[in-house]
């Protein structure tokens, strides 16, 4: 892979609009403002490449010259020759081009950083909304050639990242050098329509799939050829997203003995592209679950039987999949069964009819996945008991909207008897955590969850033996149970949190804790596979391409669920995304390199009116690889929605005889497609 330099402030060229080239320090907004406006910068205009297929022509423009035709990575999966023989030997091929578009990923709260700098101890401090700190105080230290100890990264509130916050941004360097130079704290906070331009975007794939299958409708081979947009520079997880997240997810939850995804990922005159709430988990689906649509439809096969005919089954659990992952648990089939049952699939056809009388065309379209999950890092698990009585528990993970501090509190809560209101998260300081792999990938529970579950039999351990000092007893005669340690067969105990009160505060006899806390660091875990299936429907007013999702149906398999109510906005927050990719959000660039849809006035985003009410089912098969034996869910919404919501549409459009159409299916795209068929 070629990886080149970003400098924080451009030097030989501006790659793309929005690229810094100056940094001014004031003493208020206004001023810098008026300061920057005043900078003249002499530059001559250079020919823009914007798409990845266009790209590699031999007369595209170059953004590197150690990047030939733009490539950074000719990524190549799969044994081409098997691959080969089994398209040969095919009774039926489907093919179809297939755009997974560019989104501005939006996050709620702008970019903003704090930076200040310690002269004496030599020491940076920034306060920056992130994804996880301790990475940061990492990629900090790199970028400054200077050990991690000078850095201490702090984020509290963060309203949002989805993938985005995750990385370094250039204003965050040049404020840690303003703040060094002028030995006073510098801050900066981005304006929307700046974040349009300098935060990094999701998405953008461009690929050709091809599903093999025999004359019974089993699939026999999938191959992915296409491209990936990286945008001018690479983002530190750039392009896991469209190389083995494409390899692990087109896999889904089918019988599909061979695979084979090759990708041009190349750079372009746009906004560098980073992970986006599932970061390759709902395209890898999404590309299947088309193909086998267009499959269906060409063989005159049912969509549902010919999923029916090639799903993974619960009595082949652990089956090693062709892409190289081993599910460990699931049942596909059941979890189809149960959607179509709870959407009132056998009833659509009368809705159809409604809709027809109205002069409208209705569409039903269904999406089933499997996720895996990010491979997990060594976590913090920490538990430290404070002397007002209250419990810090300390890991590596990042809430940023996730409710982290509610799902971690009710772990301990359950493993050690605490009182849920006594337990406080710190996630925010990375001087106090020695090690974090942050949020991204569905992994926190598995990481954090699993670490405190470690750490939790680690206190009730050490508390067992200090409890035999104070109650003059035999360790093993020692019981543990709902926050009390008691003599056994005796009313005589005390509880977790005054034992560790008591302890602290000493003296204590020879050999016995003088702490209860504990700083545990989990060692990585196997991933885990969620899955489930969504089913929507989708009115679309032929007269204006108008498109309204009417109704919306999911189950889900997440394992064993500490909190319904946060898996239900986990999923409901990622539904909506996959809607507005589907429906609405278009990234626009003119020939030039300019972003066209800047602003929200360009840029539409999905409102509550554009979402129906969600119903929701849980069908939980617990992991066997994690001792909670939850499975991530963070990602899922998207991973279904993107699916079911552009089968609906074209079903909904089949009556033109349109069987495909890209995202985002906007109202222009949606009335040119039906005005193209009737013309």
């Amino acid at each position: 892979m070629i990886k080149p330099l970003r400098l924080a402030l451009a030097t030989d060229k501006v790659r793309f609009v929005g690229d810094p080239v100056a940094c001014v320090i004031a003493e208020s907004a206004a001023q810098a403002q008026d300061a920057a406006e005043a900078v003249l910068l002499d530059i001559e205009p250079l020919p823009a490449v914007i798409e990845a297929r266009d790209a590699v022509l031999p007369d595209a423009p170059q953004l590197y010259e150690q990047a030939p035709h733009n490539i950074a990575l000719n990524y190549h999966w799969g044994d081409s020759e098997k691959v080969a023989e089994a398209f040969a030997n095919a009774a039926h091929i489907a093919r179809l081009r297939m755009i997974d578009s560019r989104v501005v990923i939006n996050a709620m709260e702008p970019r903003a950083a704090v930076a200040e700098y310690d002269a004496t101890s030599q020491k940076f401090t920034l306060h920056v909304p992130t994804q996880g700190v301790v990475g940061q105080r990492a990629t900090l230290a790199d970028i400054f050639h200077l050990d991690s100890a000078h850095f201490r990264v702090i984020a509290k509130n963060v309203g949002g990242s989805f993938g985005m916050k995750g990385s370094i941004f250039p204003e965050y360097v040049c404020a840690l050098h303003a703040a060094r130079e002028l030995g006073r704290a510098v801050k900066w906070t981005d304006k929307r329509s700046d974040s349009f331009l300098s935060d990094h975007h999701g998405r953008d794939q461009d690929y050709d799939g091809e599903l093999a299958l025999d004359a019974e409708g089993k699939f026999l081979a999938i191959r992915m050829t296409g491209y990936a947009n990286l945008g001018a520079y690479l983002t530190p997880v750039a392009p896991l997203f469209s190389t083995f997240n494409i390899v692990k997810h087109v896999n889904s939850c089918y019988q599909v003995p061979l695979i084979e995804v090759a990708t041009q990922c190349t750079f372009t005159n746009t906004v560098p592209i980073t992970a986006y709430r599932g970061a390759g988990r709902p395209e890898g689906n999404y590309y299947m679950e088309r193909l086998i649509e267009t499959a269906a439809h060409e063989m005159g096969i049912d969509p549902i039987e010919l999923r029916r005919r090639n799903h993974i089954h619960a009595d082949q659990m652990p089956y090693a999949a062709a892409c190289g992952s081993v599910y460990d648990s699931g049942n596909f089939p059941a979890i189809l069964e149960r959607t179509i049952e709870l959407s009132d699939w056998a009833g659509f056809e009368t809705r159809r009819g409604e809709s027809k009388a109205r002069g409208k065309i209705r569409g039903l379209g269904l999406g089933q996945f499997v996720e895996t999950t990010a491979p997990l890092v060594n976590e913090l698990g920490a538990i430290h008991f404070e002397k007002d009585g209250t419990v810090t528990i300390l890991t590596g993970t990042h809430d940023h909207g996730q409710g982290h501090v509610t799902t971690f509190a009710q772990i301990i809560s359950e493993k050690l008897g605490i009182p849920f209101e006594r337990i406080r998260l710190m996630q925010s300081d990375s001087d106090q955590l020695v090690t974090g792999g942050g949020t991204g990938g569905s992994k926190s529970l598995l990481a954090s969850g699993t670490a405190f579950v470690e750490a939790s039999r680690q206190v009730a351990e050490k508390g067992q033996l200090a409890a035999s000092f104070i109650l003059e007893a035999a360790a093993n005669d020692i019981e543990f149970q709902s926050g009390q340690f008691r003599i056994a067969g005796t009313d005589r105990g005390i509880s977790l949190l005054d034992l560790a009160a008591r302890v602290a505060a000493g003296p204590v006899p020879d050999g016995c804790p003088t702490t209860l806390n504990v700083d545990h660091v989990h060692k990585s875990a196997p991933a885990t596979f969620p899955n489930g299936c969504h089913v929507a429907e989708v009115e679309i007013d032929p007269e204006t391409g108008v498109t309204e999702v009417l109704r919306y149906t999911m189950v889900g398999d997440f394992g064993t669920i500490v909190n319904p109510i946060i898996v239900k906005g986990q999923l409901h927050g990622g539904v909506v995304q996959g809607i507005g990719q589907c429906l609405m959000e278009h990234t626009v660039y003119d020939a030039d390199g300019q972003l066209a849809s800047g602003s929200f006035m360009d840029y539409a985003m999905p409102r509550a009116a554009d979402v129906p009410q969600f119903i929701y089912e849980s069908m939980p098969f617990p992991a066997t690889t994690n001792p909670l034996g939850v499975k991530g869910c963070g990602e899922a919404g998207c991973a279904g929605a993107m699916s079911a919501v552009m089968n609906a549409i074209v079903d909904a459009l089949s009556v033109y005889g349109v069987h495909h159409i890209d995202m985002p299916a906007t109202q222009q795209k949606v009335w040119q497609a039906i005005q193209g068929a009737n013309g």
